[in-house]
C-alpha cells in the first residue's frame, strides 16, 4: 500500500483525533494549535482531516475539512464565502496562442475588473454592470432583498457592482497549456465583498452569542451556531446564497475572458469541451459514517469518487485537474492547492524582484513589488503536496500557466 494514501493520526486530550494527509509536507505549530483547538470542540463529529496544504488561517485552519453534528462554525466556513476555481479546456493549441502574450493578457485585464489601488474608487469593481451582470443579479437579488430585511447593513456592500469581478490576495485569473498542448481558461474567486460582510457579520453573532451563554471555548473564534438557536437557520440561507453568488461570479468571469480571447485571437473555438466549477470555502450537509452532518471544507475540496476538482498550484508552477477516489476517511476531500508556506509579510521581507522574475519565468504576468506576496517561493511544493494526497484523487490533467492575471 502507498503509505501517503493512509493518513497520519494525532490523539487529542478531551477532543476528537485529527488525521492528516501531511506526509512530507511542513505543517507549522501555529496550524497545529488551532487544530487541536477545533477538535476539543464538542460538536465536531468523529474526527477533523487536514488536507496538505493547511496552514494557519482566521479561527480555523486552512487545509482543513471539519464535520460537525447539529452545529457549524462561521470562523470555518471563513469569510470569503464559497472562494472556488473554475476551469475550462477549449480547442484552441499552444501553436494558435500569439508568441507574444502581453495583448492577451491586456485584455483580460481589460474585460474583467481586478484590484485594489489605495485613495481610489475601487477598480474592482463595475462602474456600470454589463447585461449579463444583471442577468445573474436578478437569479440572486429577490433572496438577497429578504436577507437585508433581517441584515440590512449587508445592503452598504458593492453586491451588484462585485460580480463577475476578481478581486485580490491570491485571486486570478490564467490561461494554461495541458500535457498534450490544449488550451485551458483557469480562475480563482469567491464572493467578493458580500460574502466577506456575510462572514464577518455572522462570525461576531456567534461571538456574542457564545459570550452571552457563558460557552467554554478553546478560542473564541470557533463559536458556532447549533440547529435551533437563534441564528443557525439565518447563517444557513445567507451562506447558501454567498455560496451561488461566487459561483455565479466564476461563470461571469470565465464568460468575459472568453469574450476577451476571442477578440485577441482570430481562430473560431469552442471553450466548453470540459469545464470545472468547484468551491473550497465552504459548509453543506452530508452523509459521512451513517451521520448526517455539516461537513466545512476551509481551503479544501470536495473529492468523491469520480468527482473532477482543481488543484492550483502558484504564479510559476504547476496546477492540476484532478478526479476524486471519495476516501472515506478524509470526508471525500482533497487540497484546494498548493498552501501558503509563508506569511505575506514574511514574503515580502524574504525575496526581492529578481527572485519573482526567475520564478515566474515564460508567464505572462505582473513583475512589480505588488505581487511578491504572491511569488511562488511563498507557497509549498506542489509536487509534495500533490504526492501526499496521491490516495485522495488521481490526476487527470497537468497544467501550466503562460498568461496569468492578479488584482
Amino acid at each position: 500500500m502507498d503509505m501517503n494514501s493512509s493518513p497520519l493520526t494525532e490523539t487529542v486530550e478531551g477532543g476528537v483525533p485529527i488525521k492528516m494527509w501531511t506526509r512530507g509536507v511542513p505543517v507549522d505549530e501555529s496550524a497545529q494549535r488551532q487544530l487541536h483547538n477545533a477538535a476539543r470542540l464538542p460538536v465536531v463529529f468523529r474526527h477533523i482531516a487536514v488536507m496538505p496544504d493547511v496552514h494557519f488561517g482566521i479561527g480555523a485552519t486552512v487545509g482543513s475539512v471539519i464535520p460537525t453534528l447539529r452545529a457549524i462554525i462561521p470562523a470555518a466556513v471563513g469569510v470569503d464565502i464559497g472562494c472556488g476555481m473554475m476551469a475550462a479546456k477549449t480547442t484552441l493549441r499552444a501553436e494558435d496562442l500569439p508568441d507574444n502574450l502581453g495583448p492577451l493578457r491586456a485584455a483580460i485585464e481589460k474585460a474583467v475588473p481586478h484590484g485594489r489601488q489605495p485613495g481610489k474608487r475601487d477598480p474592482g469593481a463595475w462602474s456600470t454592470p454589463p447585461p449579463a451582470v444583471d442577468a445573474a443579479w436578478a437569479q440572486l437579488a429577490p433572496e438577497f432583498d429578504a436577507l437585508c430585511q433581517d441584515y440590512p447593513a449587508l445592503r452598504r456592500t458593492q453586491h451588484r457592482a462585485h460580480l463577475g469581478t476578481l478581486g485580490t490576495g491570491n485571486h486570478f485569473i490564467e490561461v494554461c497549456l495541458d500535457e498534450a498542448g490544449a488550451v485551458w481558461f483557469m480562475l480563482h474567486s469567491g464572493s467578493r465583498g458580500v460574502g466577506n460582510a456575510i462572514g464577518r457579520s455572522f462570525i461576531a453573532l456567534a461571538r456574542e452569542d457564545a459570550l452571552r451563554q457563558d460557552t467554554h471555548l478553546p478560542d473564541t473564534d470557533l463559536a458556532y451556531f447549533e440547529e435551533g438557536s437563534r441564528y443557525f437557520g439565518d447563517y444557513v440561507r445567507a451562506v447558501g446564497w454567498a455560496q451561488r453568488y461566487a459561483a455565479l461570479n466564476r461563470e461571469l468571469m470565465m464568460q468575459a475572458v472568453v469574450e476577451a480571447v476571442r477578440r485577441t485571437i482570430a481562430k473560431p473555438f469552442d471553450s466548453h469541451v470540459q469545464a470545472v466549477n468547484c468551491h473550497h470555502n465552504y459548509v453543506q450537509r452530508e452523509t459521512h459514517f451513517g451521520e448526517q452532518v455539516w461537513v466545512t471544507r476551509k481551503g479544501a475540496v470536495s473529492a468523491q469518487a469520480g468527482q473532477l476538482g482543481i488543484i492550483p498550484g502558484s504564479m510559476g508552477v504547476r496546477s492540476y485537474i484532478v478526479r476524486g477516489k471519495g476516501d472515506p476517511e478524509s470526508f471525500h476531500s482533497c487540497s484546494h492547492g498548493a498552501g501558503r508556506a509563508l506569511s505575506r509579510t514574511e514574503a515580502k521581507r524574504r525575496f526581492n524582484l529578481d527572485d519573482h522574475r526567475a520564478a515566474t519565468d515564460g508567464v505572462e504576468c505582473r513583475k512589480d513589488a505588488g505581487v511578491l506576496d504572491e511569488t511562488p517561493a511563498a507557497y509549498k511544493d506542489i509536487d509534495a503536496v500533490m504526492a501526499a494526497q496521491s490516495g485522495l484523487v488521481e490526476v487527470v490533467h497537468t497544467l501550466k500557466q503562460v498568461v496569468c492575471v492578479k488584482g
